[in-house]
């Protein structure tokens, strides 16, 4: 059973999809700004996993932090979401294949432990299937062995959620979901989390929604607040229960991103910026 305390969850979790070779360089330079919560996937497809590692144990020799002032999430990606570089034997069942992959991600990241282990998607987009439900029943037993301290589902719709709740006795700690002002900012799925005390993960708040970013309303914000229109979507964010993820390789925009959590939008403000796609 796992004995560590559970971590404090940051404000904002820095992404690290994409970032290829640049990956040690930016997880340091995100850590040395401020950022305490790093996203990651055992999905060399997208991520640089053992890049995020180095970044790590640069920033724990610089004594920038210490493994424990970091909350660390990696996540499980099924076979199709993968290339030719897998975290485990493609030909074991599910079950391995998370212990696989776990494996493979605490020697990546040079750690015993993350505190959030997630589900990067599920199997299918039309609903959660038996295999979801074995690779669910593998992360718990991640968790309860220690390995993780939380568990989250990334990439699903309300009715995965609503299978899951039903199938299994417990619901993740996190829910992570690209999110679409021009969708309602994911509000049903917001609200499945509100009442069930899961922590509502938003990803690509900037770049799905340029037009955010160019809305009137937000400008004015961002002039009110004395801040730029990408800090008022965060600040929104933050504002509705969220939290937010930012992928920037710009150390002056890293700044700003953090910086977003502390400006005080007004009430209206924030139903107003909530409405804006209805």
């Amino acid at each position: 059973m796992q004995n560590k305390p559970l971590p404090p969850v940051p404000d904002f979790l820095y992404g690290t999809a994409w970032k290829e070779d640049r990956t040690p360089a930016l997880v340091e330079l995100a850590l040395r700004t401020g950022f305490r919560g790093i996203d990651t996937a055992n999905q060399r497809r997208h991520y640089f996993e053992a890049g995020v590692g180095e970044g790590l144990a640069a920033a724990y020799r610089e004594g920038l932090v210490t493994r424990a002032d970091v909350f660390l999430q990696t996540k499980f990606t099924y076979r199709p979401g993968q290339d030719h570089r897998l975290p485990y034997d493609p030909a074991a069942s599910l079950a391995d294949q998370v212990a696989q992959s776990m494996a493979s991600s605490l020697e990546h990241l040079g750690t015993d432990y993350v505190d959030s282990y997630v589900l990067h998607g599920p199997a299918s987009g039309y609903g959660w299937t038996e295999a979801d439900g074995e690779v669910w029943e593998a992360m718990i037993k991640e968790r309860d062995a220690g390995r993780t301290r939380l568990l989250g589902v990334s990439n699903v719709s309300l009715p995965h959620l609503e299978q899951m709740a039903a199938e299994h006795g417990e619901t993740p700690a996190f829910v992570q979901n690209r999110c679409y002002a021009r969708l309602g900012w994911d509000r049903e799925i917001r609200r499945f989390c509100g009442e069930r005390n899961i922590r509502y993960q938003g990803f690509s708040l900037l770049t799905a929604n340029q037009e955010v970013l160019r809305h009137p309303l937000v400008n004015e914000l961002a002039k009110l607040v004395h801040g730029t229109p990408a800090q008022v979507v965060f600040s929104f964010a933050h504002s509705v229960g969220m939290l937010p993820l930012t992928g920037t390789s710009s150390a002056d925009h890293m700044k700003q991103d953090l910086a977003a959590i502390a400006l005080a939008l007004p009430a209206e403000a924030v139903e107003a910026i909530e409405s804006l796609a209805g």
